[in-house]
């Protein structure tokens, strides 16, 4: 987790597509990749099923992953097979009605859709192309998810996801993976990209006919946050320190189009004194959440991006987390982040509420007075206080806590693409070999915070950088 004060306060800079007669051709590569998270990643090894075309992915960092190392790895789809063992029958379209509305419809249906559609098919992928270890998440769902669809990692950790990729990209004998190789500018011909320059402190200028920009979003990028998301600019930043907004930046100069740029997902549970995450399946177990006073302050089903402008605005700007052992023992082995949170002594541990708040430092008389209402609610059956009826239970002694803030983790808008992946312009036509995924790409999330569905990053992220790899695969 990384402060704001640390991260780049330039939104843009000049020059940054230059023409291809200004350059001299040091490298060639067919498929050129700008990201090596899970967008890149997963790009990189469907462009590779043809087995003519080298890929090259080149990694700002000196370690792969991205956003996508640090979120839970959950890839979200419908109508899979691991579903129905589980007799589970689920259609792409019910996927999407739950995107849609937790973001009042107000983002592009068809492609919201289309990724739906496409979601099992990049799980039967990633499992028997690729051999990837994924299972079905059945014990939870996440806020507003009307069935089990969650495909999950070892460890539910994305760390894990990116480990397995970077295995397979490696196997890979016309895959070529290099890290600490910025993109620096992409390299034009009459509006088309061909190549772009790359490196850290030795640049070179690499010719491509395919530029894939899995780049991600600008949520490290301190002017680009205060300019289209003020008002979660001023919280911790839990993200990649490479979102700077580049690739958004170049597909705009070659005149693409931009949506949704004030949205994105934030995260209402970063441990305050140890700056890990607890899991919100804390909460969808029935944990709530208390202010300085004592006091629900909503209802914390809304989802863990919406409600972390909810704790934010709280005294300053803590909450503090209540659940009980039952829930820790649930989720202790079952989630990564999880154990590294405990590990690290992000929770207390209490005989009754109100010396665990006292704990803390929330009131305790008050504390003890809203777990009581809670258990009363769920016990008679009705909405509790904060009007909250879902993933709840009796909270029980012991007692378990965490002091927790919310933070921003990435950005949902960006370039708006095609069925393929294709950066489109403003007018409608797309900029010749280019395409984006995940954070460089705009989102399905719609604007703020609010429409942001648990699994939507790595529904764009995956999702795209499977259709611009088989796009380029199939037409180059």
């Amino acid at each position: 987790m990384a402060s704001f004060d640390d991260m780049p306060t330039i939104e843009g800079a000049d020059a940054e597509i230059i023409s291809a007669d200004e350059v001299d051709w040091v490298v060639e590569t067919d498929v050129l990749i700008g990201g090596g998270g899970g967008t890149g990643l997963v790009a990189g090894l469907a462009a590779a099923e043809n087995d003519e075309l080298t890929v090259t992915v080149v990694e700002k960092s000196d370690s792969f992953g991205g956003n996508t190392s640090l979120s839970t790895g959950m890839i979200p789809a419908a109508g899979t097979r691991f579903q129905r063992a589980a007799s589970i029958e689920e259609r792409p379209e019910d996927m999407a009605r739950d995107i849609l509305e937790k973001n009042g419809y107000t983002t592009d249906e068809n492609r919201v859709l289309h990724l739906c559609r496409e979601s099992a098919s990049l799980i039967h992928w990633l499992v028997d192309d690729w051999n990837i270890d994924l299972h079905l998440v059945d014990d939870f769902k996440y806020p507003k998810h009307s069935e089990y669809r969650m495909h999950a990692p070892p460890g539910r950790n994305g760390d894990n996801l990116i480990t397995q990729l970077v295995e397979r990209a490696e196997a890979t004998e016309n895959i070529e993976l290099l890290t600490n190789s910025p993109l620096r500018k992409l390299v034009a011909d009459d509006g088309s990209v061909v190549g772009a320059i790359a490196g850290k402190r030795h640049t070179e200028a690499i010719k491509a006919d395919a530029v894939i920009l899995a780049t991600d979003g600008f949520a490290g990028n301190r002017r680009m946050v205060k300019n289209h998301c003020e008002e979660i600019a001023d919280a911790l930043y839990f993200g990649s320190d490479g979102n700077t907004g580049d690739g958004i930046r170049w597909g705009a100069q070659l005149g693409g189009e931009l949506s949704c740029m004030d949205a994105y997902q934030a995260h209402a549970t970063v441990a305050h004194q140890t700056g890990s995450l607890s899991t919100y399946a804390v909460v969808m177990n029935g944990g709530i959440l208390v202010n300085e006073e004592g006091r629900r302050f909503g209802d914390e089903t809304k989802g863990y991006s919406a409600f972390a402008v909810d704790v934010l605005e709280q005294p300053d700007g803590l909450g503090y987390e209540v659940f009980d052992a039952d829930i820790f023992e649930r989720l202790e082995g079952e989630f990564d982040d999880f154990d590294e949170a405990a590990r690290l002594g992000a929770y207390a541990s209490a005989g009754d509420v109100a010396s665990l708040a006292e704990e803390l430092g929330c009131d305790p008389e008050r504390t003890a007075v809203a777990v009581e209402r809670y258990n009363e609610a769920v016990m008679a059956g009705d909405p509790d206080e904060v009007g909250r009826t879902d993933g709840r239970s009796t909270l029980e002694a012991p007692f378990y806590g965490a002091k927790i803030t919310g933070a921003l983790f990435h950005t949902q808008g960006g370039l708006t693409v095609d069925e393929h992946a294709r950066v489109v312009r403003t007018d409608g036509s797309v900029v010749e070999n280019l395409y984006a995924g995940g954070g460089a790409a705009a989102g399905i999330s719609g604007h703020g915070p609010s429409g942001y569905l648990s699994g939507n990053g790595l529904t764009t992220a995956l999702g795209y950088g499977r259709l611009a790899g088989i796009h380029v695969s199939e037409t180059l």
